[in-house]
């Protein structure tokens, strides 16, 4: 027997329990016809190994989102725990690239330094899905290192201490 869908009238409480799920830290990164852009997005996940891709979403009304859904590459960066300071530039500055190292990569995206993992990618598709657009890109090239993750958790930031790293 089907149990009854739950409609969810109170926005607030159904985003209090998605946030009892934990999640990573990331900062996706594009160029658009106008600059570098950048956003803190916890939405990010792996999807396939081969071909190798991966997701984010985006809020559809969001302020980014339209230079985003036009852009061919981004650069999806995993957080270390020490990085809550770039983690909040990108949540609440257009212009967060001033306060943190970058370089272009030869897309002319920019690639922040001293992240956990990078994945440069291109677009593959993207999907609508309610209020956000589900982005799903093709990895072009990768890199990671050893650390502990920024994390997100009943709407705050945490450390995720690494285990036994390889």
């Amino acid at each position: 027997m089907s149990q009854p869908a739950i409609v969810h009238t109170d926005t607030r409480d159904l985003r209090s329990a998605f946030g009892r799920f934990a999640t990573g830290v990331t900062v996706v990164t594009a160029m658009s016809p106008t600059g570098p852009i950048g956003i803190t997005v916890n939405s990010f996940a792996s999807i396939s190994l081969d071909p190798a891709l991966v997701s984010f979403s985006l809020a559809n009304d969001g302020g980014r989102t339209a230079s985003f859904l036009d852009a061919e590459h981004y650069a999806i960066h995993v957080l270390d725990a020490a990085q809550q300071d770039t983690c909040w530039a990108f949540v609440s500055s257009i212009d967060a690239f001033a306060a943190c190292d970058h370089q272009p990569n030869r897309h002319g995206v920019p690639v922040l330094s001293d992240t956990l993992a990078t994945f440069e990618c291109r677009r593959h598709i993207t999907y609508p899905g309610g209020d956000h657009t589900i982005v799903l890109a093709e990895i072009e090239h990768y890199r990671w290192r050893d650390g502990d993750a920024l994390g997100f958790f009943g709407g705050k930031l945490t450390a995720i201490q690494a285990a036994n790293q390889t």
